[in-house]
């Protein structure tokens, strides 16, 4: 029988939490789920993960955690492997259902040290399973949610108690930004998955063709976990506000390419989330809009698909903030011939009113512009902890607070230069003395715009090549301005296709009328 058929029985509502009873339909659970690991069953071990124990959170566990790892060690011969794996698994529905105290923040750190560190089970242990790569990911995601979830628990000091204090400073190392940066730098060096990928390009290896997976007998637990900690760097650095080392850290993978983390919807939208995010923050805006728009168009072509996935509340949401930040991008930067026609129509009924406010140039855009960076920017964190003899004080929102300075400063600039391209817009040649008096400046105060101008639409690639940003592109011969339109070539054969497909649709509509 498959894991996903087996039928549980409610508990008692009423009976209050007992951390050592261990009902009949979760021993049932640890049994199975332990047999199909030792038996490197991936499909089993998925529908028991991705199904089976959300049926019983959702029916068992709404509003108490799961029984102690204690409790359950005795049911699967006290394995030390799935015991780790179980308290994982533990501590995650706790963060998902209640709300963690301090010890059970550090007891969670603690688990995944146990599991991460030297002398532990994936970096220096022999692993003899394969596990599904939901469940790999879920883990890595997990563990820098936790990282920041904590360090935004820290920052709140005004509320915190005598003993929590006092727990701080004993426990100062969990969830240290150098230990949680170095374990999945450590994940990433141990599997070799930079050598894998680079042997893959050549030819000598199958990685993405088997989703990670080793169908030979091995194991694709350190692969894989390698593989989504540089997914899991990039996420760390982006809530430090360090752009540049974030998508550094995610190099090997090919982006523009699927790979193993396309496998798995929660990684594909987070990797491209906070890759467009990224090259947002770095001026960036032609390769944002054009990741932006390839994951809006996939989630938009298959989120009926994940309607029963527990991950589909995250994925809507991630969804309406990366509209946010197109919002922003073809604001900032108009290509909206980068957008594809079901996304751009989906952005005008989502925000386009907004994107009208967004081109005045004047207070309300610039309300506009912080009102969809605050929605849409990741949740920032300040790693460093506080000074405990110092005045208590709650500094959670600074580090939001100074990206977003960071940010609107950014967005001023670019909106002084939008007369410039406005009068771009409308010249093929202009000379240099005319659009001084058009905009009212003198000669020398307009080559430093155009200059900034320059500036500001071209920044740096990941490969250090200068890219452009600009639609319209201009060079001065003899105090003569000549403009550069950039025309993107119409995909025919998609509108086409679009024309078919609304055609058939139609045909099939009249074929479904009865005539009298």
């Amino acid at each position: 029988m498959s894991a996903a058929g087996y039928e549980y029985e409610d508990i008692d509502g009423g009976s209050s939490y007992d951390p050592s009873f261990v009902p009949d339909p979760v021993k049932s659970f640890v049994v199975h789920l332990y047999r199909y690991i030792r038996e490197k069953n991936v499909y089993e071990i998925h529908q028991m993960y991705e199904t089976s124990f959300h049926t019983l959170s959702d029916r068992m566990f709404k509003d108490t955690p799961w029984p102690s790892v204690e409790a359950v060690a005795q049911y699967v011969d006290n394995d030390h492997v799935f015991c780790l794996l179980y308290r994982e698994m533990w501590y995650r529905h706790l963060y998902a259902r209640l709300s963690p105290t301090l010890k059970q923040r550090i007891d969670s750190w603690d688990n995944y040290c146990s599991l991460f560190q030297a002398r532990s089970v994936v970096l220096h242990g022999v692993v003899n399973m394969q596990l599904p790569n939901q469940w790999l990911w879920d883990m890595v995601d997990e563990f820098v949610y936790q990282f920041q979830s904590f360090c935004q628990y820290r920052a709140k000091m005004k509320s915190k108690t005598e003993q929590e204090i006092a727990l701080l400073r004993q426990h100062d190392q969990a969830w240290n930004v150098y230990g949680v940066l170095n374990f999945l730098q450590a994940l990433m060096e141990k599997s070799s998955i930079i050598q894998i990928l680079q042997q893959e390009k050549e030819g000598l290896e199958q990685f993405t063709a088997t989703d990670g997976y080793d169908y030979s007998g091995g194991s694709n637990v350190l692969k894989v976990l390698g593989y989504f900690s540089m997914v899991g760097l990039l996420r760390v650095h982006c809530l430090l506000g360090d752009y540049q080392t974030g998508l550094k850290c995610l190099l090997p993978i090919d982006i523009s390419q699927q790979g193993v983390y396309t496998s798995v919807i929660g990684s594909h939208i987070t990797t491209i989330y906070h890759y467009g995010f990224a090259n947002l923050m770095l001026r960036r805006y032609v390769v944002a809009i054009r990741e932006f728009n390839k994951i809006l168009v996939y989630i938009y072509k298959t989120k009926q698909y994940h309607q029963k996935s527990p991950q589909y509340e995250q994925i809507l949401k991630k969804n309406e903030q990366m509209y946010a930040l197109l919002t922003i991008c073809l604001s900032l930067c108009p290509q909206v011939k980068l957008v594809d026609e079901n996304i751009n129509s989906q952005l005008r009924e989502k925000h386009g009113e907004k994107m009208l406010r967004m081109q005045r140039y004047d207070d309300e855009s610039f309300a506009v512009y912080d009102e969809l960076f605050s929605y849409a920017c990741p949740k920032f964190i300040t790693p460093s902890a506080p000074s405990y003899d110092e005045p208590l004080v709650n500094y959670n929102q600074d580090a939001y607070r100074l990206q977003l300075k960071l940010f609107l400063y950014e967005v001023k600039q670019q909106q002084q230069l939008s007369v410039v391209r406005s009068f771009l817009k409308v010249y093929s040649t202009i000379s240099l003395e005319k659009l001084a008096s058009y905009m009212e400046v003198d000669e020398s105060t307009l080559r430093t715009i155009l200059m900034t101008y320059k500036h500001k639409t071209h920044s740096v690639g990941a490969d250090g090549k200068t890219i452009s940003n600009a639609d319209i592109d201009f060079y001065i011969d003899d105090d003569l301005i000549h403009v550069v339109e950039y025309k993107t070539p119409k995909l025919y054969g998609d509108y086409f296709l679009r024309q078919i497909v609304k055609l058939e649709a139609v045909i099939g509509d009249m074929d479904r009328v009865k005539l009298d």
